[in-house]
């Protein structure tokens, strides 16, 4: 594979960055270098600025508002864009339900849904895990009875990111509980206005509320809102995942990651030497950059299958797992790097507009959050003692 660009591909890359130059607006920047919280009117603004230029579901076809872009142009947009530190695209609309609705869809559900993820006008979470249900996302136990032109609804999902400020949420439901485990599940989208429904927060370590516990007691659901038919939507579950764990991996974010540690390693000293220098912690460096090079043929790899008509296989697992533990290796380093700086930890100093005394650089209050927050990166969409078994099943057939 060639990973140089052609001079058209460069002359986008310039078009790109003259965009995030012109439009990305100084403050989001600012905030998400700094590792600061964004509020949900900072995640609409951005949303809404990539929607007015027509760069925001840059992996949809043009036919429901994509750009047309090539698997290289989305590949050199993404890592532009966490170059320029800027704020990471909510995706469970835009990334995860979209592509599950224009492949399996209705026409009437994604004339009615697909542009109101583009225009902002809905909020999208997702319900797929349950307590005792993660890891084994088969075993989930939320169901789903029809009755007449209702399913009702009764169960709990848990870890619902952002699902406080959700419109809506596609869910898994059990429709069939006499099949087996992975033939009798539904793929739903439920109105969170509904009553019967609960949102309960679950507080992180960081003092954030970025995720939650969603309860449904007799919800009722329209039938028209069943994706594709009943007791298939373990199919469309795992086609969504794999979008999920593509973006997970993070390739362009961790690149800006890294840059940033190269940064930090330079400026902080040990024993008269840059820590840079220091043999042991640059052989660590060393080895994330050329898994990070590694990484990125990889997902081109991935962005080429999904252009090509097919949905991302076992390569949406390595990718996964390797990119994980690449942003975990990055956020452990730069901990580190921070030495003393990065032990006081200041839940505040994440809020922006935050006026208290810095200890150390700017950006030091963030080191040990994010630390603790990416441990979570090699559980969730799969846990990566997952994605082996996949690998190893679909590749090797075991």
């Amino acid at each position: 594979m060639d990973l140089s660009f052609t001079p058209e591909e460069e002359a986008f890359r310039d078009e790109v960055r003259a965009f995030f130059r012109d439009k990305l607006p100084a403050r989001l920047s600012t905030l998400v270098r700094e590792g600061k919280r964004l509020r949900k009117l900072d995640m609409e603004e951005w949303h809404a600025i990539l929607n007015e230029r027509g760069w925001l579901a840059n992996h949809w076809p043009e036919e429901w508002g994509g750009p047309g872009w090539s698997v290289i142009q989305r590949f050199i947009f993404d890592n532009e864009s966490a170059l320029a530190h800027a704020p990471r695209v909510v995706p469970f609309g835009v990334n995860m339900l979209g592509p599950v609705l224009i492949k399996y869809g209705s026409e009437e559900q994604k004339k009615q849904w697909l542009p109101r993820i583009l225009d902002g006008s809905d909020w999208w979470c997702q319900g797929y895990s349950e307590p005792g249900a993660g890891s084994d996302l088969a075993g989930l136990k939320t169901t789903a009875v029809r009755k007449g032109d209702v399913y009702v609804v009764n169960g709990q999902k848990t870890w619902t990111t952002l699902g406080q400020h959700a419109d809506m949420i596609f869910c898994l439901v059990r429709t069939d509980a006499t099949a087996k485990k992975q033939e009798g599940i539904s793929f739903l989208l439920i109105d969170m206005k509904s009553p019967g429904i609960e949102v309960r927060p679950i507080t992180l370590i960081d003092g954030e509320q970025e995720v939650n516990e969603v309860f449904f007691t007799d919800v009722e659901v329209p039938v028209a809102n069943l994706v594709g038919e009943e007791n298939m939507g373990w199919t469309y579950a795992k086609y969504l995942l794999t979008y999920e764990r593509t973006n997970i991996a993070g390739v362009g974010f961790s690149i800006a990651s890294f840059e940033r540690l190269k940064e930090v390693a330079q400026m902080q000293k040990k024993g008269g030497r840059s820590l840079a220098d220091d043999p042991l912690f640059a052989a660590r460096m060393a080895r994330v950059e050329i898994d990070l090079a590694n990484m990125q043929t990889t997902n081109l790899r991935v962005l080429a299958a999904v252009a090509g008509g097919g949905a991302p296989g076992a390569e949406s697992s390595m990718l996964k797992i390797k990119g994980t533990e690449i942003r975990q290796e990055i956020t452990s380093l730069t901990r580190r790097a921070y030495g003393s700086y990065a032990a006081p930890y200041i839940p505040e100093a994440l809020e922006a507009g935050w006026n208290g005394e810095d200890v150390g650089p700017e950006d030091a209050a963030m080191a040990a959050p994010s630390y603790f927050n990416n441990r979570k990166l090699s559980i969730f969409g799969g846990s990566n003692e997952i994605q082996k078994n996949i690998i190893s099943k679909a590749i090797l057939g075991l």
